[in-house]
């Protein structure tokens, strides 16, 4: 039975849980770590740890893609970010990297920090870096991921098919399996048909339950974004007022997966968490309560390898009529390690911010599971 409380006279609402209201309850058995295996697997591609990049500039430049492939994980960029607007983004980078932010008191340096990604992203994507972007990555030997918006899609996909890719990530803050559009000029994207026409595989998002998660898995993605990427610096929950805590978006999603892999006698989509993931504690939460990987944002900020220095922001912070997203700006304890040292070790501070694969491990070792599927089993437990 659904968990439902009443918020008023006739009208109801789910309740739902963040994953710092879940804890995971170890069983009987224990396991040496050496026996636990963290790689998983969409489509053709194997990886040694299950973390995808959310595509920001903050994080992901080809140098960084290329480093978190060699670390085990899949890099993804951005195809409408800075390295498919300027040829040599270094110089916005270095003026990012130094930006005043919000700082909690007022939202005078917020606004200004704003206007700054405003401008900075009005610069037009060119077809011609786009290009050039991935040969750089494909030249580099890694798995070739680039991210493009629902909005762009139809434009931008046959620049990003040409180059040659491995995997395209369609992703939005909110995504469905087939938009309405009042405008004959921009007919809308049909997911279904597009994925059908393509010889990659695609990962979709973000969703926030059942009904969408399992609209988007009919649509042939190999993979699902679940969660709105949601952290401490979204303000998607304030503009929009939408939110739904991640441990029940993932749950519902994890329970879409089964049905679609019944419906359709055995295939299998993977369930990415997006939102409010940064410690190793939350990675392993997110998986236990049903996902295949994580997307891992603003943590990757605080790498040494990081084109902004330790700034952060989400892609929806520089939308030029309805920004959702505040700018943060570097931290003073940037960095707190390399990029090595944040996924998978080792770590100096007990806080779970660096060696996040390193925890997850000893975390599946400690409940008694030796791989991702199986720890999708361990007893939950609300815990306020």
């Amino acid at each position: 039975m659904r968990d439902s409380v009443e918020i008023g006279l006739g009208r109801s609402a789910r309740r739902g849980y963040h994953l710092s209201d879940i804890g995971i309850v170890p069983s009987r058995r224990t396991r040496d770590l050496d026996v636990v295996s963290m790689t998983w697997q969409i489509d053709a591609y194997r990886f040694d740890i299950p973390l995808v990049a959310i595509p920001s500039d903050a994080t992901m430049s080809p140098a960084t893609v290329t480093e978190v492939g060699r670390l085990g994980g899949l890099g993804v960029l951005d195809a409408e970010g800075l390295w498919t607007r300027y040829d040599d983004p270094a110089p916005i980078l270095a003026e990012l990297a130094v930006l005043a932010g919000f700082d909690g008191l007022d939202d005078a340096g917020e606004s200004d920090a704003t206007a700054v990604l405003q401008r900075v992203y009005a610069e037009p994507v060119r077809d011609d870096l786009i290009a050039q972007r991935i040969k750089e990555l494909r030249d580099s030997g890694t798995i070739v991921a680039v991210r493009v918006s629902p909005q762009h899609t139809v434009r931008l996909a046959p620049a990003i098919l040409s180059a040659g890719v491995d995997l395209l990530v369609i992703q939005g803050t909110i995504v469905s399996a087939e938009h309405v559009s009042a405008s004959a000029a921009q007919p809308p994207l049909n997911l279904k048909t597009f994925i059908a026409d393509l010889d990659v595989p695609v990962v979709v998002g973000g969703c926030t339950n059942y009904q969408t998660a399992l609209h988007l898995m009919r649509t042939g993605a190999a993979g699902v974004i679940v969660g709105v990427g949601a952290d401490e610096w979204s303000t998607t929950s304030r503009v929009l007022g939408i939110e739904v805590p991640m441990a029940t978006a993932i749950v519902d999603a994890a329970a879409a997966r089964r049905d679609y892999l019944d419906e359709t006698g055995g295939r299998y989509v993977h369930v990415i968490a997006a939102g409010g993931i940064e410690t190793s504690g939350d990675v392993a939460k997110a998986l236990a309560c049903g996902a295949d990987a994580v997307m891992l944002g603003e943590p990757l900020a605080m790498a040494a390898e990081a084109p902004a220095r330790g700034a952060w922001w989400h892609t929806a912070a520089s939308h030029p009529q309805l920004p959702r997203g505040r700018f943060a700006e570097a931290d003073e304890m940037w960095p707190i390690g390399t990029l090595e040292q944040v996924l998978n070790g080792p770590s100096t501070t007990p806080e779970g911010y660096l060696n996040l694969f390193g925890g997850l491990k000893r975390t599946i070792a400690k409940a008694g599971y030796s791989d991702l599927k199986e720890f999708q089993k361990v007893e939950l437990i609300v815990t306020s």
